[in-house]
């Protein structure tokens, strides 16, 4: 039987295990807990979360499942839920998740999953509403504008996706993902010039590296030729892919 004092070290060490502890040691730390203690809600989505952290949402998700049927279950589990749907790409499932949870039910998550599943059904209206509440509804929406950028993107929406992708950026910096999707963005409406953004010389390499390959897949052959040649002199070390790309390029020209 478990003392107070024994929960007050387990509950730090779940919370360890969750936070910075290794994730497939998370994963066989709630799977044994959770199987010592099969009515513990807090264990299963511990081994749930663990799972996510493992990249193993296939596993997650029929952890979720398990959970959501718990007389203690919550909405915030449902989402959980559906967010490990949405990671096995399955969508309509995710979609009939969501719809269960009530709308009164206002998290930056749920939001965020439901602007995703809109998208995913190409329903632009829902997904820009959701994503709008979604910023809404955290201090840091960087990651959110990033997803609401890519949605313009696809879209074909490229100055809006531009826009946003430079407004994630002012949340994150450092995200070589929205940097890489700015360059996108930019190549899309024929601007081949470096987006305006911190960034080391590897970065610089790989964001010309985009232009180059937006510019040849434009037509713009000789523009992207000479973004190529700038990708590989600027990368401190060899960079393999604009090399033969290049050289490819280069064939094809030649024959």
């Amino acid at each position: 039987m478990l003392t107070s004092d024994n929960v007050i070290d387990e509950s730090n060490l779940s919370s360890i295990m969750l936070t910075v502890g290794d994730p497939n040691e998370a994963v066989a730390y709630f799977r044994k807990s959770s199987a010592d203690n099969p009515d513990r809600i807090d264990l299963q989505r511990g081994l749930a979360k663990s799972l996510i952290r493992a990249k193993k949402p296939r596993e997650a998700s029929i952890v979720w499942a398990k959970i959501v049927q718990h007389p203690e279950s919550t909405n915030e589990d449902r989402v959980n839920l559906a967010d490990s749907l949405i990671r096995t790409n399955d969508w309509k499932k995710a979609k009939t998740v969501l719809d269960s949870v009530p709308p009164t039910f206002e998290t930056y998550k749920r939001y965020r999953l439901e602007a995703m599943v809109a998208d995913s059904n190409k329903d632009w209206k829902k997904s820009d509403s959701f994503y709008e509440i979604a910023v809404g509804l955290t201090t840091n929406p960087g990651n959110v504008l990033n997803n609401w950028g890519y949605s313009k993107l696809t879209r074909g929406d490229y100055s809006e996706a531009e826009r946003l992708f430079n407004e994630s950026l002012t949340y994150n910096r450092n995200s070589f993902t929205a940097k890489n999707n700015l360059a996108l963005a930019r190549g899309a409406q024929r601007n081949y010039t470096l987006p305006v953004v911190p960034m080391t010389q590897t970065e610089r390499a790989q964001l010309l590296y985009t232009l180059a390959l937006s510019a040849i897949k434009q037509g713009d052959v000789t523009t992207g030729k000479g973004l190529l040649k700038e990708a590989i002199d600027t990368h401190p070390q060899h960079f393999e892919a604009a090399a033969r790309s290049l050289k490819a390029l280069e064939n094809n020209v030649t024959n």
